[in-house]
């Protein structure tokens, strides 16, 4: 059973601004990792992320998109079953995870 996917009002934005082609690839990889979204370390499809100088990130867990150099940044909400999408960016000398940090921390 795939879990719900949420996105922040900014990561929709996100996702908007990609060209179709992207959008497409994006979409799909974020709904084949919802049928598992938990971390690899659970068994499931997520690699999680953790603290660094610029953001803390420990408990979120990231999609990468090699090819297109784009990152997915998400969290889980296991009470409701829904995994929530927090940034999705290039991959921009660790731009995505800052971004990210400020998404969840200056909310």
């Amino acid at each position: 059973m795939a879990w719900g996917i949420e996105y922040l009002e900014e990561a929709q934005a996100d996702l908007d601004a990609l060209d179709h082609s992207q959008q497409i690839q994006v979409v799909k990889a974020i709904r084949k990792v919802s049928a598992n979204p938990l971390p690899n370390t659970e068994g499931g499809y997520g690699k999680p992320l953790g603290n660094r100088v610029s953001s803390k990130l420990t408990g979120y867990q990231k999609i990468v998109l090699t090819k297109l150099g784009i990152r997915v940044v998400y969290c889980v909400i296991r009470k409701k079953s829904v995994m929530k999408i927090i940034v999705i960016s290039v991959r921009n000398d660790e731009q995505v995870y800052k971004i990210a940090h400020e998404r969840i921390h200056f909310r």
